[in-house]
């Protein structure tokens, strides 16, 4: 019966320390997987920030073309326009002189 208890008061330390181990050891396997999945988040945002920038960016170009496209149009058609009304105004101040 000694032994025993002798046994048993030397084997809860053990136990304890086993335990602090396994939760020491669980812990840091935790502490990784929180950083791991810190840094991938981090990164994934990262990613999509830049995509959405580049979006932007891409869809400002193509605006800025094509207003610019627009503007030329619009010059050229109303230069079209005035060089019709300046030679309809040319027409008809030729046939009044020839009245």
């Amino acid at each position: 019966m000694k032994t025993l208890i002798k046994a048993l008061v030397l084997a809860v330390p053990l136990a304890g320390f086993a335990q602090t181990a396994s939760d020491t050891k669980a812990a840091a396997e935790k502490a990784a997987a929180d950083t791991k999945a810190t840094s991938e988040k981090a990164a994934a945002d990262t990613k999509a920030a830049g995509e959405k920038a580049a979006a932007d960016t891409k869809a400002a170009g193509e605006k800025a073309s094509s207003d610019a496209s627009s503007a030329a149009t619009h010059t050229k058609k109303a230069a079209k326009h005035n060089a019709k009304k300046a030679s309809s105004d040319m027409k008809a101040a030729g046939d009044s002189m020839t009245k």
